[in-house]
């Protein structure tokens, strides 16, 4: 009795650890940019000219990134929104893919990654990307409806956020999710997370608010995000929309079996700008 007594208290201890940790540990579990902040490397050693840009938060934190212009005169933009990982740099093959079909591309680090200053949080992503598309709107004189808000994974939740609050010509939600709740409770299925979340990110929440085309492209094979995040995203989003499916992991996915996805990413894009006069 005393054996089985002493094992439940270990195992609620053992429980209740793990809790503890989870909650706490929220910020790191979400955000690394600890993973390499170097840049390592800019766009013209990869044949692409590009403007290196600093911009001024409204709380006074300073944001690195890279407007990459197209080749040939365009009134299309990519703003593009990384991942919870590394920073601008690791962004090349996207770069190099919108370049070679003749976008603009302006990219930039939250706060705390690459060369921004700052730590980052959810409401400081969320207007480090506003800051970003302020400099386009107001600095490059892009009209919103030739911007394209392109996320990647958590920036899938920030370009949705961004999309509810503005009027872009299109969104992208690459390998994204429901909401940071949601996927927590798919990693800890047995901790009560929905609970226990000081995080949010409700991509699906925001696209209720989404009035521009949206494509949504995912892997069956995402080993991070399933599957079923992007079909209930797709779901909610408003028409016209797309489901892109990819081949691959979470963070090889655009990058494998390319034909498949640019060919139709592209003619969805120009589609949804096309009334603007997209050359």
């Amino acid at each position: 009795m005393r054996t089985t007594l002493r094992l439940i208290i270990l195992g609620i201890s053992i429980y209740a650890a793990w809790a503890i940790f989870i909650f706490f540990a929220q910020s790191h579990l979400i955000y690394h940019p600890e993973i390499d902040r170097e840049i390592v490397n800019t766009p013209d050693q990869f044949s692409m000219p590009y403007e290196s840009v600093v911009l001024t938060t409204s709380d006074q934190e300073k944001l690195h990134g890279w407007f990459v212009p197209a080749a040939k005169e365009t009134t299309a933009t990519i703003l593009f929104l990384h991942g919870n990982a590394g920073n601008i740099s690791h962004r090349m093959g996207y770069l190099s893919i919108f370049h070679q079909l003749g976008y603009n591309t302006f990219i930039v680090d939250y706060r705390g990654y690459g060369n921004s200053s700052g730590t980052p949080t959810e409401e400081g992503t969320y207007q480090d990307a506003l800051t970003a598309w302020n400099y386009l709107i107001e600095n490059k004189i892009i009209p919103s409806s030739h911007i394209v808000l392109f996320g990647e994974s958590l920036g899938g939740a920030i370009a949705a956020w961004l999309a509810s609050k503005s009027n872009p010509g299109a969104l992208v939600l690459a390998s994204t999710f429901t909401s940071i709740p949601d996927i927590a409770a798919d990693l800890y299925p047995l901790l009560p997370v929905r609970l226990m979340a000081r995080f949010h990110y409700s991509t699906s929440e925001y696209l209720q608010f989404v009035t521009c085309p949206v494509i949504v492209a995912h892997s069956p094979e995402d080993e991070i995000v399933p599957f079923k995040h992007a079909q209930a995203l797709f779901d909610k989003a408003p028409n016209p929309k797309q489901f892109i499916v990819l081949q691959g992991k979470h963070n090889d996915s655009f990058f494998v079996e390319q034909d498949a996805w640019v060919h139709p990413l592209n003619q969805f894009i120009r589609a949804s700008l096309s009334t603007d006069g997209l050359k």
